[in-house]
Formats: C-alpha cells, structure tokens, sequence
C-alpha cells in the first residue's frame, strides 16, 4: 500500500519542532519518562517476544538469530538502564565549536543543531528500537523505525510504550513512527522519501545495508562488514599481541568489531605463531593459515583466497605471515573494509607509519580492536558505526545525530556598500 509509510514520515517530520524546541532538562525528562513506561509494560513487552520467538521457531530460524532476539527481564532491564544512561548524556544541540568576530563586525558561529527526521532500518533486535528512539529525541531528532519481519510484535510493544511516555507529557507520539507493516516494498517507499528523512542508519547484515545503499535516495550512513586486522609487527611484544589477538577473537566472535584476519611479521612468526595459535586453538579458534603459517602451525587448514577479506561472525581466524609492514598495509588496504585495524608493536616510526597510511574508522595502537565501540570510546551510547566518510565516521553518539551549522550576529553589514550609493 503506498503512501504508508509517506504518511508515518509527515507525521514525524511534523512532530519535529515539538521536540526539537524541548531545552536539555526536558530531552532528559523525555528519555526517563520512556525508561519507565518500558519497565510498565515489562509484561506485555514481554508476551509480544515470546510470540515472536515462538513464530521464529517454527520457522526454523537459527539459535544465533533467536538469541538476538530474545527478550526477558534482565535485558529489558538492560535497555531501560541504558535510556537511562542516554538521559544523563551531555547535550550536543546548542554546542559552539567555533566562533570568531570577523573585522567587519560580524560575529560568526559553528553551532550544533539536531538532524531533523532519521529513519533506522534494522533486523532481529527489538531493543534498537527503543534505544534508537532514545538517542535520536535526546539530540533533538524525531525518528521513523522499521525493524525486522521477526521482531514486528516486540517492536509494536516497546513503540506502544514510547508513545505512552511522549504522551503523558504532551508531546507528540508521532516523533517516535513505526513501520508495523514489515512489507519490502515499505523499505523502497521510505527510502526514495527525499523530502521528509533526512538521513537513514541501516542496522544488521550486509545483505540488508547492500540493499538499502543500492536503493535510496535520501542520504545513508552505511557500515558493510567489519573485517578487521591485527597486524603484529616484528617490534612487537609478543605477549602483549597474543592477549590482543585472544581478546579480539575469542571475546565475542559475532560482533562487528571482532578480530577476522593475524597478520605476522615474517622475522617473528617462528617465536609467536606456535604459541599464540596453540592458545587460540584452545580456546575453540579455527585456524585458516597461509602456507608459512601451517608450517608454524601444523593443525591450521589452508586458507583460502577468500577467506582474507571474509567477516566470519564466527570462532575462525585468517592468518597470514608479511615480510614487511608495507606488506600488511597494502593487505589491509586490499581486503579491509574500512572498520577497525590494529597494530602490535614497540617501533615508534612503524606505529607512525602504519597510522599515516590506514584510513579506517579506527586504528588501535597496542589496543584490541573490540575496543571500536561507542561506550568504550567515551561516547555513552551510540546508533551505530559508519565506514562512510559523510559527516561521522567510526562509531555514532549524540553529536552524530546533530550537525553543525553557521550562525551569523550582525549590527546591519552588508557585503556591497556601493550599492547603496
């Protein structure tokens, strides 16, 4: 049915300056007023996930898809601690980056103001849905949300108690619109509408932002795969590089910013190799190795040329031995996807070297790449990582929900006083 979605983005884009006029104290009573409407409807939030975990089942979804979308009391209790949290967060609109009086007088400003409407096109997790909602109304956004087929009971709950919380304090329930209707040809409506989103966050996997990017007209914020690299320079401390190799991999294998691909330094390979992997294989690690790293490493399989570049979401690791930095540089430029990269090592000129020339969205000296992450980054919360170079890169807090704008004071200048002659 077209138009529907058009009809939820006007009435959200109109929702705009109610809360966009709302100072800090009243975003922060927004977002708390929204953690408690969460833990009021806790039973029947509760009751629409188990109707989605039931429908998932006998659809035969997966246990790593059902987990993701599983709901009970103490996660619940997570996503409301984490509005919480939101709440408290410093308030990014308003905030003056720059200002500067020009001779002629003026007095110029950079100033942050909220986004406008931001549509969040995500899978399985009904906790986005919350906690999107709570970080865009904290920077002054209203927000347009379609999460998955699998999740469509547990998301009408947690919107219906959003919707509870904008109302109790006269504010517009449409600044929080969801897609119910989880319908393809919706997602294709809402990204060609142009003149109401002002940006859309894909969340999920990289068939479904591969699908948003190639369709949509309104500007995307786009994080493909998170194929990230350690590469242990022959400077390294050992030790160190095993405990960063174990903490990226083993930690949690499924996340973005897991470790995917080892890269070694030749003239350290026989001195780490055996012992590092010996620990990794331990603890439950796939090895797929180059021909130099089986020769270290009896027990790796073989790689395959596609498994340098492949998010393997899973227990399995890349390794591959370089006979240089400028080696494991142009290898993470060839098969890295812009995410997170690290380096182990002691040499101050290879540490420079290897920072100067990767780009991605964050580089890790002597540091796990699990570290890529908005909370433990300093951000409080985030919606999510861009490997898109727009206006954020790397992970998105509250000031990458705002943008910056020009704000000029003058006294009556003009720029052509000749022609008041």
């Amino acid at each position: 049915m077209t138009g529907y979605v058009r009809t939820l983005a006007e009435r959200a884009r109109a929702a705009g300056p109610a809360i966009a006029e709302l100072d800090d104290r009243g975003r922060r009573v927004l977002i708390e007023t929204m953690a408690d409407a969460l833990m009021a409807a806790e039973a029947e939030i509760l009751a629409a996930n188990a109707e989605d975990l039931g429908r998932a089942e006998a659809a035969g979804i997966g246990a790593a898809l059902r987990d993701r979308l599983r709901l009970d009391g103490s996660r619940l209790a997570a996503v409301v601690a984490g509005l919480r949290e939101i709440a408290v967060l410093p308030d990014p609109v308003g905030a003056v980056s720059h200002r500067e009086r020009r001779p002629n007088g003026l007095m110029i400003e950079r100033v942050r103001i909220p986004l406008g409407l931001i549509a969040m096109i995500y899978e399985a997790r009904p906790n986005v849905t919350a906690e999107a909602a709570a970080l865009c109304l904290r920077a002054g956004n209203t927000v347009l949300l379609r999460g998955g087929s699998e999740a469509r009971a547990s998301n009408v709950a947690i919107a219906a108690a959003l919707h509870q919380a904008l109302a109790a304090l006269a504010l517009p329930e449409a600044a929080v619109a969801l897609v119910a209707d989880p319908a393809r040809e919706h997602v294709l409506e809402l990204l060609g509408l142009t003149d109401l989103i002002d940006l859309a966050i894909p969340r999920g996997g990289e068939s479904l932002i591969r699908f948003v990017a190639d369709h949509a007209r309104v500007p995307v914020i786009k994080h493909y795969r998170g194929v990230c690299h350690l590469y242990v320079d022959r400077a390294a401390d050992l030790a160190l590089a095993q405990r960063l190799a174990i903490d990226g991999k083993v930690s949690r294998p499924g996340v973005c910013n897991a470790l995917e691909t080892l890269l070694v330094h030749a003239e350290i390979a026989d001195r780490f190799l055996p012992t590092a992997l010996a620990d990794l294989a331990a603890r439950g690690v796939e090895i797929r190795g180059c021909p130099q790293t089986c020769a270290q490493w009896p027990d790796a399989l073989p790689a395959q040329a596609d498994d340098f570049g492949c998010e393997f979401l899973a227990p399995i690791l890349a390794v591959r031995v370089v006979a240089s930095l400028a080696e494991a540089i142009e290898h993470i430029r060839r098969h890295g996807s812009d995410h997170t990269e690290a380096i182990a090592s002691g040499d101050p000129e290879a540490v420079a070297a290897f920072v100067a020339a990767i780009r991605s969205s964050a580089v890790m000296v002597n540091a796990s790449t699990r570290f890529n992450d908005g909370g433990e980054l300093g951000l409080g919360a985030e919606i999510g990582i861009s490997t898109t170079r727009l206006h954020a890169y790397g992970p998105m807090g509250l000031d990458a929900l705002t943008i910056e704008r020009w704000l000029v004071r003058g006294e009556g200048q003009i720029r052509h006083p000749d022609l008041q002659r």
